[in-house]
């Protein structure tokens, strides 16, 4: 009986200390505050995703009419995105597919950069980062022109693969640079890859046909 007591008694005194401690905190204000800042931030997180929505919506219609201006408007909501949460990786792709579909190849490349950064790219899965790397090599070919596009782009293609094995366009494209390469034999693999996951894909059944003729392998 005496040890019950001396239990209640306890928790009442830690249930006081509790109490003026949160009495001292709010005479600062503290709980108002965090309320505040949590109510902000849910807030900013929500006009952040409304404007990754309405930019993707405006990127796809673009994708379908073929109007730039539609482009242009997406990626303003893609920078108006950012400007509220700069470490979410799929807005700086989004602003990197309307700048691209906008011709402007060098700033789309500056925003998938953005996007495939150590701090950005974790949001991302393995299936996404795929795809941004493809992109990427897709952009750095256009830009780089030479043999130099090429060799960049053959870094992230052959990235893009290993993340996602089925990622069909990497492996047409990585086949594509490694015949500009003079690389036969490594380019009818990535065909072969590809025709793995897409049997009935005519331009992989082509590619491999020309190639397996041109150096006599059945």
């Amino acid at each position: 009986m005496a040890i019950s007591v001396m239990a209640s008694d306890i928790i009442m005194q830690v249930l006081f200390i509790f109490t003026l401690i949160f009495m001292f905190l709010w005479t600062l204000n503290i709980p108002q505050n965090l309320f505040n800042n949590f109510r902000y931030r849910d807030r900013s997180i929500y006009a952040a995703k409304r404007h990754f929505v309405l930019g993707a919506d405006l990127l796809s219609r673009s994708r379908s009419t073929g109007d730039r201006n539609l482009a242009k408007s997406a990626a303003e909501h893609a920078d108006k995105s950012i400007a509220i949460n700069p470490n979410d990786a799929a807005v700086h792709i989004l602003k990197a597919l309307a700048l691209d579909l906008q011709g402007f190849t060098t700033s789309a490349l500056e925003a998938l950069e953005a996007a495939l950064s150590p701090l950005t790219a974790k949001s991302l899965s393995d299936g996404e980062r795929s795809d941004a790397l493809c992109k990427r090599a897709e952009i750095k070919m256009k830009i780089g022109g030479g043999g130099g596009g090429v060799e960049a782009a053959v870094v992230d293609l052959v990235e893009a693969v290993r993340l996602n094995g089925g990622n069909t366009a990497a492996l047409r494209l990585l086949g594509e640079c490694y015949e500009k390469k003079g690389m036969s034999e490594e380019a009818l693999k990535a065909y072969v890859e590809l025709l793995k996951v897409e049997p009935r894909s005519a331009f992989g059944q082509d590619a491999v046909k020309r190639l397996r003729s041109g150096s006599g392998s059945s």
